[in-house]
């Protein structure tokens, strides 16, 4: 194979795609994948990806292989651990790189794993090392990330597919989320607090159980987290406040909040769900207690998706979930959630968008001013919408 002939005319028979290393960005590299295989229909195309991020590509028809990159167990050290996959990668013979990692690293590994044709991006210092480099446009760099990595494509010579997402499930996984959410629903919430680990207060009156009339329960998923930092998180107090509210207007039906997240996010779920202890309705805390197929098949059951600026929320704009997005510091140009069944909320600031991790200002005015009202008008408006209040 030539590195001087365009990607189209080399005909190549393996290729390997560098993933992305956040939930989020991976998703929005779901219709760049497509691309790829759209062009090379016959190649056989392999995903490099780390743990986490690994299941946004297993179910994909546009994949044929996800190899793991495990920095944490089998490929240890800066160094060293790129070296020992590059040995690893050199006898599967790939043809092609195609890397939608910016990083440098992602060059080297290719290099060393004697890839003859390495493309992507010409960043992080990189572009000596690739044999088809695109450089990036001062444009490109204002769209959505969607874009942003269909132009790399696009720069490569790629016929491009469409821009939409795509995050397949499996007929398995969504039978599991409903099962589990129709089993929620049937739960008395005293007896799942107390499964949870923790007591009902004394005093309180026992709550019913749900559905007993055949009534519609909505069922609402809450990301409070996001892993950028506080900049991107709208405080947990207002998700409980927001909890507190569906729970009220909702409470004569019943409904069920799903809080999703990390094990890093646990503490956030319990405060979220002391704000709904004296009501009917369910808060159930997923974090850390899911795979992240499972947690995907949770939220594709959700009526409407409520997220900060993280993975999650990608993850639900890929599944079509009416989704409300919070965003704080951050772009929502060009990190929005990428569906027409979504709703930005956010505050201009002067100095918005800062992409900082904590606030320079110290106040966080851009989520402190949205409240918890303005969430939950627009919680209300969705489920209307899908006619859930058509009991």
């Amino acid at each position: 194979m030539s590195d001087h002939l365009p990607l189209t005319e080399l005909n190549p028979k393996k290729i390997l795609i560098r993933s992305t290393n956040w939930i989020g960005d991976a998703v929005m590299t779901t219709p760049a994948v497509h691309t790829i295989r759209k062009n090379f229909p016959d190649a056989e195309i392999t995903m490099l990806a780390v743990p986490w991020v690994a299941d946004i590509f297993r179910l994909s028809p546009d994949v044929d292989n996800v190899l793991i990159y495990d920095k944490k167990h089998l490929y240890q050290g800066k160094i060293k651990g790129p070296l020992n996959l590059a040995k690893d990668l050199k006898p599967l013979g790939f043809d092609v790189a195609i890397l939608l990692q910016n990083a440098f690293e992602a060059a080297f590994l290719a290099k060393m794993a004697g890839i003859p044709v390495r493309a992507g991006y010409k960043r992080d210092g990189r572009g000596v090392l690739l044999t088809h480099g695109v450089t990036i446009s001062d444009a490109i760099r204002k769209k959505h990330q969607v874009h942003y990595y269909q132009n790399m494509l696009a720069g490569l010579g790629l016929t491009l597919g469409p821009d939409h997402l795509r995050l397949p499930l499996s007929e398995e996984l969504e039978s599991w989320a409903k099962e589990f959410v129709n089993n929620l629903k049937k739960q008395n919430p005293v007896s799942v607090h107390d499964q949870q680990g923790e007591n009902t207060p004394s005093g309180l009156p026992p709550l019913k159980p749900f559905n007993s009339d055949g009534k519609v329960i909505p069922v609402i998923g809450f990301n409070p987290g996001a892993a950028f930092g506080p900049a991107k998180r709208w405080p947990t107090e207002k998700f409980g406040q927001l909890a507190a509210l569906i729970a009220h207007h909702y409470g004569e039906n019943g409904c069920i909040v799903m809080v999703f997240g990390t094990e890093a996010d646990t503490e956030a779920a319990r405060e979220i769900r002391q704000f709904s202890m004296r009501t009917p309705c369910h808060v159930f805390d997923m974090t850390g207690k899911t795979s992240l197929e499972q947690a995907m098949a949770l939220i594709k059951s959700c009526d409407v998706f409520v997220s900060n600026d993280s993975g999650l929320m990608h993850v639900a704009a890929g599944l079509n979930t009416p989704t409300i997005a919070i965003f704080g510091s951050t772009n929502h140009i060009t990190t929005g959630p990428y569906s027409k069944n979504s709703i930005i909320l956010r505050r201009e600031m002067e100095c918005s968008p800062c992409l900082q991790t904590h606030c320079p200002q110290g106040h966080l005015k851009c989520l402190e001013s949205i409240k918890a009202t303005d969430v939950y008008e627009e919680l209300a408006g969705m489920l209307s919408s899908n006619l859930l209040l058509n009991s």
